[in-house]
């Protein structure tokens, strides 16, 4: 982190996540639910009825329950996700050099992006790179996060300039690592199946983002006929990774599937659901399933905890398996390939020239070894 005005003040590289509690204890984890359900792009009801909910409904029960499954993930060095994403900016700082300075913020929770936007002002940093570690974009994350970024960089006496990498679901620094995960797994294990699940959002939520509103969740195939690269269509966009890692993995299409998790509340969200997914599956006498979460960067508490504990312990039951493959956290080739899409979005950075944009769903040509398909 900047201490001091430099000479030639560096550019600052915003790595941005969802966030965690400070401790697994019941207090913590109320004061961390309190804040991310009070943001309007997260629970998108009026004030009142948004205040209801959180002191009526969640916050007398939920903080207990919470802090439980916390308390199965929580390391010597505390959160997964604050763990991984130190991690991942250590990573992508050794990878930028001296021309940035890369620090992770959370959008609930600390490290906020108040505190570290306030110390860079104080440092002369000028020039800003937000990275939100959402490969897709959803309001309640990617947008949630860009917007406090905003909000907050407006309140300061000089506004620095920012840029904002957009969602890079369809980039190859970001699938590649993941299809190679998907690779080694299917290789290891030999599944029957494979489960790509994506965190879950309201069907609303998606609707909103439909411009001409008779698109969107309209009929079974409509992110199929969506062009994901110009849609901020959240499902859109993860159908478009399922495809593309489908072809960069080598797998076979009918053997995969595409699910989402972790729903709130009791309004529709977008499905199919995951554990709904793997109920059906077992049905079916699928034994054996591989699960990775690609909206996920970072394993966490929806990862960790909700596929790798109840959901495993759920499909194990009747002798099942169900291997969750790693989020990719601070692997080498993704702080490697995260360096790169910020170059590329930031061509300062290295004093090249402008390259193309971020957004793509052609996918790129594989590697040699993703030429021959798995054992799937």
């Amino acid at each position: 982190m900047l201490t001091a005005v430099s000479a030639t003040p560096r550019t600052g590289v915003l790595l941005v996540n969802t966030g965690s509690p400070a401790s697994p204890g019941v207090a913590d984890v109320r004061a961390y639910l309190r804040q991310f359900l009070s943001d309007p792009r997260v629970v998108d009801l009026p004030a009142l009825g948004r205040w209801l909910l959180l002191n009526f409904i969640i916050l007398p029960f939920r903080p207990r329950r919470s802090a439980h499954a916390y308390r199965q993930v929580w390391t010597a060095r505390g959160a997964p996700l604050l763990v991984h994403g130190q991690d991942l900016a250590h990573g992508v700082q050794a990878a930028l050099g001296p021309a940035a300075d890369v620090v992770l913020a959370m959008r609930y929770g600390n490290p906020s992006i108040g505190s570290v936007l306030d110390q860079w002002a104080h440092a002369g940093v000028r020039r800003i790179v937000v990275v939100p570690l959402f490969p897709h974009h959803a309001s309640a994350s990617w947008g949630s996060a860009v917007d406090a970024v905003y909000t907050h960089a407006s309140t300061l006496a000089s506004v620095p300039a920012l840029h904002v990498v957009p969602p890079f679901f369809a980039e190859p620094e970001f699938l590649d690592p993941v299809a190679a995960g998907l690779r080694a797994a299917c290789a290891l294990h030999a599944p029957d199946h494979v489960v790509l699940s994506y965190h879950g959002v309201p069907e609303r939520h998606v609707r909103r983002t439909d411009l001409t509103g008779s698109h969107c969740l309209a009929s079974p195939d409509c992110c199929a006929a969506t062009d994901a690269a110009e849609s901020a269509c959240y499902r859109a966009q993860c159908m478009a990774t399922s495809r593309l890692l489908i072809a960069r993995a080598g797998l076979d299409p009918a053997r995969v599937a595409t699910a989402f998790q972790s729903r709130l509340g009791r309004t529709p969200w977008i499905g199919p659901a995951t554990d709904a997914v793997l109920t059906d599956l077992h049905r079916h006498g699928k034994r054996k399933v591989v699960i990775a979460a690609p909206s996920f960067v970072a394993d966490c508490l929806e990862t960790v905890e909700e596929l790798g504990l109840r959901a495993r312990a759920d499909f194990s039951a009747d002798g099942g398996e169900l291997v969750l493959i790693p989020c990719l956290n601070a692997q080498p080739d993704w702080c490697a390939g995260l360096a790169s899409l910020i170059r590329r979005s930031c061509p300062w950075l290295t004093g090249a020239q402008a390259g193309r944009g971020l957004l793509s769903v052609t996918p790129s040509p594989r590697s040699p070894d993703a030429e021959s398909p798995s054992r799937l």
